[in-house]
């Protein structure tokens, strides 16, 4: 859950985060937990299409003012929709990938950095393969250069990655792409890792909790060790 906060800078940007709502012509609610709306598809009161076109829609309105989500392809998460998804924990819930590991061959990466940019894979991870039996992936959020740093700050995506409780603030990092979309509401949880902090910075930046698993209790190959 986020935290309030009534200051005016916070008020300026939700104003900036409304009006880009507006323009896009589509109504933005805040988002439920995930697990509440993988409740509501097994209840069949809501389809996994709906829910990645109210995402989708979140992140046209709201994406151009946090700058949080890269790299989207929506005809993957249409296509695996198509072929039936997987009974997962989060079946049918939108989940954003961040930009650095979780290798998968319909997600290309820049790992934060133009040296590294559009890297394809010939092989998915076994994290995204975790990942992909429990949700539906659209896309990618941002992370500074390899993952290093306290902000999410990087050229590869054309400026900073902002706070959307208050514009002129970091969202932290290196997971400041993901504290970002689920702090203005695009999806309800995204992936994040954290060495250091990665996890737990964004999180307390935005208001939000973060988890961090136990160590190895995730794993991260063939591309990496534990």
């Amino acid at each position: 859950h986020t935290v309030p906060c009534r200051s005016e800078k916070h008020r300026l940007a939700q104003r900036v985060l409304r009006r880009q709502q507006a323009d896009s012509g589509v109504e933005l609610r805040a988002p439920r937990s995930e697990i509440g709306l993988e409740r509501r598809v097994a209840r069949r009161e809501v389809s996994p299409s709906e829910l990645l076109d109210a995402a989708l829609a979140a992140v046209t309105a709201r994406n151009p003012a946090i700058n949080a989500v890269v790299q989207m392809q929506e005809g993957v998460a249409r296509k695996a929709i198509a072929n039936g998804l997987p009974q997962g924990p989060f079946r049918g819930v939108p989940f954003l990938l961040k930009d650095l590991g979780c290798e998968a061959v319909d997600f290309p990466g820049h790992n934060g950095s133009r040296l590294l940019a559009n890297t394809s894979y010939r092989r998915d991870s076994a994290i995204y393969e975790r990942v992909r039996a429990t949700g539906v992936v659209p896309g990618r959020t941002t992370s500074p250069e390899s993952g290093i740093g306290a902000a999410t700050e990087s050229a590869v995506y054309g400026g900073p990655t902002r706070n959307p409780w208050n514009l002129e603030h970091t969202s932290g990092g290196s997971s400041g792409g993901a504290g970002s979309v689920v702090a203005a509401g695009i999806v309800p949880f995204a992936h994040g890792s954290d060495g250091g902090g990665s996890v737990r910075i964004p999180a307390s930046s935005c208001g939000l909790f973060g988890f961090k698993p136990t160590r190895a209790r995730l794993p991260d190959g063939p591309y990496a060790g534990e």
